[in-house]
């Protein structure tokens, strides 16, 4: 009977040892995120990213590069593959652009080090390791992280869900969640190389832009085209519109949104539609930060966004709103039309 028990006690013992050893820690995986991050010279990456706001979900399919240390190439194409931006960062600074209408805008930017990037693998690390209050699960096969974002707007955006594969530590997937933890973008990654190599020229601006060209080519002029006029969906708190105006142009027309309240809130939101810029034109220089507005890159600057979307431009310009209530209208300014 001893002897059947002491075999019992050393068989129990042996599973809570093995079971011990095959479950990591928090910290744990924290500590070998960090050493994997430190440890990548290169990546590349395909997903895809979806958008539940506004009345029309969107689809957007991103494909990811990185070069160790600060060199990004991010492609996003929306489902039709009539569209698409692209974010570039390289020795001569960030450059976003739009090749159906031949445009590109340069930054003086530290993107992407300046907010949460829910496609960038170094990103999420850092929201990992930076959130000291992240919470933490683990499946067969996933680690999950809970944590709070960096985003201009993080009172839209306040946490993300972050999903890696426990094998490897690629990432799954990641969902940014409004307040009430509800999901408003997932990225589902389809495909991670953490061993890729590059050419010389895979981040030169000139190079991407004619390469991205030849997939969604040059928009004929669109002059004069009409487009439907589209509203912001969120709302601050005693401002409403208050004047619409409609401006003829040479070109086409020009749409004056007003919006005003009782309050010290005001912003104005103007919309037109884009022009085609030269075959020889040259990246224009903007002053602030590149953002991502969801269904598109615009540029923040303290009083002022823009950001084009369907052949259209838009400003939204304020001396009162905060960056973060810009950025949180700017994001609701798309989908079906509302007034």
């Amino acid at each position: 009977m001893k002897k059947k028990l002491l075999l019992l006690f050393v068989g129990l013992m042996v599973v809570f040892s093995l079971a011990a050893c095959g479950s990591k820690t928090q910290e744990d995986v924290v500590k070998d995120l960090s050493k994997k991050v430190e440890e990548i010279k290169g990546y590349k990456a395909q997903a895809k990213m979806s958008l539940q706001m506004g009345t029309d979900p969107q689809t957007y399919e991103v494909e990811i590069w990185h070069k160790d240390p600060s060199y990004y190439r991010v492609n996003l194409k929306n489902a039709k593959k009539d569209q698409s931006q692209m974010i570039l960062r390289n020795d001569d600074g960030v450059f976003v652009l739009t090749p159906a209408l031949n445009k590109s805008f340069k930054f003086q930017s530290d993107w992407p080090e300046n907010s949460s990037q829910a496609y960038l693998y170094e990103s999420l690390v850092k929201d990992i390791i930076e959130d000291k209050e992240a919470k933490f699960s683990a499946t067969k096969e996933h680690f999950i992280f809970e944590t709070k974002t960096r985003y201009q707007n993080n009172k839209m955006l306040p946490y993300q869900e972050i999903t890696l594969n426990k094998k490897d530590l690629t990432p799954v997937s990641v969902m940014v969640l409004d307040p009430d933890r509800n999901p408003l973008v997932t990225v589902e990654f389809s495909d991670v190389n953490f061993n890729a190599s590059f050419d010389e020229k895979d981040f030169d601006m000139q190079k991407n832009m004619t390469g991205a060209q030849l997939e969604v080519p040059v928009l004929a002029e669109v002059n004069g085209q009409e487009f439907s006029v589209k509203y912001p969906t969120a709302e601050i708190p005693g401002v409403t519109l208050i004047d619409e105006k409609e401006i003829s142009l040479e070109d086409g027309k020009r749409i004056v949104l007003t919006y005003d309240g009782e309050g010290e809130k005001s912003f104005t939101l103007v919309q037109e539609v884009a022009t085609v810029a030269p075959a020889t034109a040259s990246p224009t220089t903007v002053s602030g930060e590149p953002i991502d507005l969801g269904f598109t890159i615009g540029a923040l600057s303290d009083n002022k966004i823009s950001w084009t979307h369907q052949g259209v431009d838009y400003i939204l310009a304020s001396n009162e709103l905060t960056k973060e209530e810009m950025v949180m209208i700017a994001r609701s300014v798309q989908g079906t039309m509302v007034k």
